[in-house]
C-alpha cells in the first residue's frame, strides 16, 4: 500500500516539482494538491491521507489555522511542514498542534522523501539546519507529551506525573482527591498500556516524554 498524501502550498510550480519527486519513488500517492487553507481542510476530510505536506504561509487560512481546525476535528492525518523560513514561535505552536516533521523548501528535494518515510513510521523529523539546539529540545519535549496523550487519558497522565516524582499511592490519592483504590486501578491500566512493570520504568517513561 502506498503512503497517501495531500500537498498544500500556494506555489503551483513547487507542487509540480514535489509531486514529481514523490511519484517517482513508487511508494507515494498524491491524492490532492491545494493552494489555500480552506481547500486543504476539505481535501483532508474527503481523502483522509496518511500525511499532509503543509506550508505555514498560505492565503486565507494559514497553516497554523489549518492545524488548529484539524486538531479540533480530531483528524488523524499526520502533518509535515514544508516552509521557506522558520519562525520559532510559530514552529513551537505547530508542534504543540501535532506537526511531526519540518523540512525547509531549499532542502526539500534532498530530504522530503526521507522525512515522509520517517514520519510515516512514527518518528519525529526536525531538519537540523532549521532549528536551534534549544528549540529542538523544546519541540522534542512537546512531541513526547503529544505521544503520551495519544496513549494515556488526562487522569492517567496526572497519576504518572505524581508517581514519577516518588509519591506513594496514598499521597497520589490525596493530591488528586481520589481513593487509593482508584490510583491502583489507574496504575494497572497505565502499566498495561505502556508495557512497563515497575515504578522505576514508569518514571523513566515520564522523563523520556517530558512529563516531569
Amino acid at each position: 500500500m502506498p503512503i497517501t498524501l495531500v500537498l498544500a502550498d500556494d506555489h503551483p510550480i513547487l507542487l509540480d516539482g514535489l509531486e514529481a519527486i514523490l511519484e517517482a519513488e513508487g511508494d507515494f500517492k498524491v491524492l490532492a494538491r491545494c493552494l489555500d487553507g480552506d481547500h486543504t481542510l476539505k481535501a483532508i476530510r474527503e481523502h483522509k491521507p496518511d500525511i499532509l505536506v503543509l506550508d505555514i504561509r498560505m492565503p486565507g487560512k494559514d497553516g497554523l489555522c489549518v492545524l488548529r481546525e484539524m486538531r479540533a476535528a480530531k483528524l488523524a492525518t499526520v502533518v509535515v511542514l514544508l516552509t521557506a523560513e522558520v519562525d520559532e514561535e510559530g514552529l513551537t505552536e505547530a508542534v504543540r498542534l501535532g506537526v511531526r516533521g519540518l523540512v525547509l523548501k531549499e532542502l526539500a528535494s534532498k530530504l522530503i522523501v526521507q522525512c515522509l518515510r520517517r514520519v510515516y513510521a512514527g518518528e519525529l523529523w526536525l531538519e537540523k539546519q532549521s532549528v536551534s539546539h534549544a528549540l529542538e529540545k523544546l519541540l522534542q519535549g512537546e512531541a513526547g507529551k503529544i505521544e503520551a496523550a495519544q496513549v494515556l487519558t488526562p487522569r492517567e497522565i496526572e497519576v504518572v506525573k505524581h508517581v514519577a516524582i516518588g509519591l506513594h499511592n496514598m499521597e497520589v490519592a490525596k493530591r488528586l482527591f481520589i481513593s487509593e483504590g482508584t490510583v491502583k486501578m489507574h496504575l494497572h491500566n497505565i502499566y498495561e498500556k505502556l508495557h512497563v512493570d515497575s515504578r522505576i520504568k514508569l518514571s523513566r517513561y515520564a522523563q523520556q516524554k517530558n512529563l516531569i
